[in-house]
């Protein structure tokens, strides 16, 4: 899935490995079809606050906090035509 792959590449390489242990998870659950409605929308809202953490920890820069939460929003969270406002922006 492209956003785990950014998520990865954006986190310092010190904490690739740590940080990819933990997506496991969340990208199961986010990549599986047959997962409810409620599971797929608090596991994104997990990884929403998860990234933010990541950012508050400096683990994760600013911009590319701001643009994966953009892309966590858009991909799990919204309803199709719905338009998107990240507290990131």
């Amino acid at each position: 899935m492209r956003t785990f792959d950014l998520i990865r590449d954006a986190v310092l390489p010190d904490f690739r490995e740590r940080v990819a242990d933990y997506l496991v998870e969340y990208e199961t659950v986010l990549g599986a079809s047959t997962a409810d409605s409620t599971l797929l929308r608090d596991t994104a809202n997990q990884l929403r606050g998860y990234l933010r953490g990541l950012n508050t920890t400096r683990v994760l820069g600013m911009a590319d906090w701001e643009e994966l939460d953009r892309r966590v929003l858009t991909t799990w969270l919204s309803e199709p035509g719905e338009a998107i406002t990240s507290p990131a922006t």
